[in-house]
């Protein structure tokens, strides 16, 4: 049968759309401009926050697999760039925002208690299926859990508590997933099923610091040329002494419970033999995820730093519709809320290509089935 012709304004439903930033009222008729720019704007957010909520299951989906095929690593790849552009995006429209005075938005403000920004649900989940633990949140700024601010005024479940709650149980986190997949990396042609993996990391892992020492000491020597006074010298010498003491200290996991240190340690060692050696065929694609990684968490944190901006240039820093500290609440989830710690850090342990030692396999790196 012939179906019947689309339009766009069916397929994209226009009128369906545009007929729903009334707020609290039936219409937008008898709203303020900056009110209906306030509702529009916050609405198209969550239109971009479904967006990359799909893409990041999608990411997870695929470091969730037992072995994760190489092929399917330029599709996370993507997904995770697509996810750091539309927190780019989201990010530009505190632009718009700031087109408002704080007159224009005190005049609608009311309306919104106690309603908060803090109860998208769908950031929240962002946030948990990326790998953000409880023990990590700040308070929202009253005695209450995140949870709680999502439920509905008298305490019962609410779509949004009930959406929050269903992704506190999707395990695993992208951050588990990426963790057991660099765990299964190899690292110099050895895995962790293979006997002498072990000592194998070790030996790359001691390497390493001995080539990153080396070059901690040139940078050191360059520095104290220009040392002005012993208490320059001094310092400097403490400052790359600390350097090479904290590299050996990463790398060793020091920092992990003693149960989870040997696991932890090898996820490291993957990272910095990844990010090393970034030219073996077999180590391109999966360095292009580490570096999208970064990307989308990065985009995060500006973000969540420019959204704080906006806020205080339009209303200061009076407390929250729902009870926050407003900006300082913002500012400190700015700062504190990083959830990929590890290949951040693996950035202040790099160093020369020329300075690195050799790869003991190499033939091992130029095709692969997967890890």
């Amino acid at each position: 049968m012939a179906r019947k012709a689309t339009t766009y304004w069916d397929y994209i439903k226009v009128e369906e759309i545009t007929s729903l930033q009334g707020g609290l009222e039936e219409s937008d008729a008898g709203l303020s401009n900056d009110e209906v720019l306030f509702i529009t704007v916050h609405q198209i957010d969550e239109l971009w926050l479904k967006l990359a909520l799909r893409e990041l299951v999608s990411v997870r989906g695929l470091f969730a697999q037992e072995r994760v095929p190489e092929q399917s690593l330029a599709s996370a790849v993507r997904g995770l760039r697509r996810m750091a552009l539309l927190f780019h995006h989201i990010a530009q429209h505190f632009a718009l925002m700031e087109t408002m005075t704080t007159r224009d938005y005190l005049a609608f403000r009311d309306k919104l208690s106690p309603a908060s920004g803090f109860q998208s649900a769908q950031l929240r989940e962002i946030e948990i299926l990326m790998g953000l633990r409880d023990s990590d949140r700040i308070a929202l700024g009253h005695e209450h859990g995140y949870m709680q601010a999502l439920r509905a005024p008298d305490g019962s479940e609410s779509a949004a508590s009930r959406r929050v709650s269903a992704r506190l149980a999707d395990r695993p986190t992208l951050r588990e997933a990426l963790d057991e997949w660099l765990f299964r990396t190899p690292i110099q042609g050895s895995t962790p099923d293979r006997a002498g993996d072990a000592e194998t990391v070790k030996r790359f892992v001691e390497q390493y610091l001995e080539a990153h020492a080396g070059e901690v000491r040139r940078a050191q020597e360059l520095a104290m040329h220009d040392a002005l006074t012993p208490h320059d010298a001094e310092r400097l010498r403490a400052r790359y002494e600390k350097e090479v003491g904290g590299a050996r200290a990463f790398l060793e996991a020091v920092d992990a419970p003693e149960e989870e240190r040997a696991r932890r340690a090898r996820v490291r060692a993957a990272l910095m033999f990844i990010e090393s050696y970034r030219e073996l065929p077999l180590l391109a694609w999966p360095r292009e995820v580490i570096d999208a990684i970064v990307a989308i968490e990065q985009a995060f944190v500006i973000f969540r730093q420019r959204h704080a901006r906006m806020v205080e240039r339009v209303i200061g820093r009076r407390t929250g519709t729902g009870g926050s500290a407003g900006v300082d609440y913002l500012d400190q989830t700015a700062l504190r809320y990083r959830i990929f710690h590890d290949v951040w850090a693996v950035r202040t342990l790099l160093i020369r290509a020329q300075a690195l030692p050799p790869v003991e396999t190499p033939d091992a790196y130029t095709l692969g089935v997967g890890q």
